[in-house]
């Protein structure tokens, strides 16, 4: 006999205007930059999930889906932004209960002695319940070369937590693609309870730049025409340099940047400021960096974007 108290239709157009998830995706696109296979695989997701309310809805689900996520990618390339976003997400849905994000590393969960380690876990997957535990750098909670180490302690209560509560948290672990790779071959149980591997490219140069306008605007900073033109070099020589960390690094360049054009302001002002001269950052602010150990030529530099 049919249960007449169940839609026998459903407009899911509908539940996605009521849900509000177009904010949430809204705000990462206005957020982010690029990673536009990132953004594809969370509207997937919530699609995923707007189609499993509705056969909830009709009695055609009776489990959650299973919502642990593994997220790969260098460091700076907005693994955790997008973290906080999914914990928005899913509290809209309704898959969690509070939506906010916990932050984790190893020595959050491991402890260096006998008996610390279970206490230390527990109380941080307490903090986490009803929301998102994001774990970055994951593949350091296992290190099978010491037989001291109480990694694996931490891992067996998260597995055991992620198979019982997972309506009630979602575990995100993020890293290194490659060492990822290996913690899950290493780790079995982490790979068959997580379900969705989202990979995060680097930023191409263009996409750096234009993050590196966006930060300083939110400041209410700028660059001139030749500090665009030494912002580009610079995001180019430190690409390949050591410890290049995507939009972490332009954004500790920038920091640097407006240190030394405080620094310049200080040292060569006459009189009063306006101010379009406290807010511009040149070209000299950027080119003084130790990246240029070539010694570009601020004068053409400078030279060639007034030409311009």
């Amino acid at each position: 006999m049919q249960d007449i108290s169940r839609p026998t239709h459903v407009d899911l157009a509908a539940s996605f205007a009521e849900s509000g998830v177009q904010d949430v995706l809204a705000e990462l696109d206005a957020t982010l930059i690029g990673l536009a296979p990132v953004k594809q695989r969370i509207r997937e997701t919530a699609a995923l999930l707007l189609v499993d309310q509705a056969r909830r809805q009709m009695g055609l689900a009776t489990e959650t889906p299973t919502l642990h996520m593994s997220f790969t990618g260098n460091p700076g390339t907005g693994k955790t932004t997008v973290a906080l976003k999914m914990a928005s997400l899913l509290h809209r849905l309704g898959y969690v209960r509070k939506g906010h994000l916990v932050t984790v590393t190893r020595d959050d969960l491991v402890g260096q002695y006998i008996g610390h380690t279970a206490p230390k876990t527990k109380e941080v997957l307490k903090k986490a319940m009803g929301g998102v535990l994001f774990i970055d750098e994951a593949y350091y909670l296992y290190r099978p070369e010491n037989e001291r180490d109480y990694g694996q302690e931490a891992i067996e209560i998260l597995l055991q937590v992620m198979e019982n509560n997972r309506d009630d948290l979602v575990v995100i672990l993020a890293g290194y693609g490659d060492r990822m790779d290996r913690f899950f071959a290493s780790n079995p149980g982490f790979r068959s309870r997580i379900a969705h591997h989202v990979e995060f490219p680097d930023y191409s140069d263009p996409e750096l730049l234009h993050i590196a306008r966006q930060m300083l605007a939110a400041q209410n900073y700028a660059l001139d025409d030749a500090a665009v033109a030494a912002m580009t070099d610079y995001i180019a020589h430190r690409r390949r340099q050591p410890h290049f960390a995507n939009a972490r690094s332009v954004r500790n360049a920038l920091d640097r940047a407006r240190l030394r054009q405080a620094n310049r302001l200080f040292d060569t002002a006459s009189g009063p400021l306006d101010a379009a001269t406290l807010s511009t950052i040149t070209a000299p602010d950027i080119l003084s960096s130790r990246v240029f150990s070539g010694g570009l030529d601020v004068d053409r530099l400078t030279g060639q974007a007034a030409a311009e």
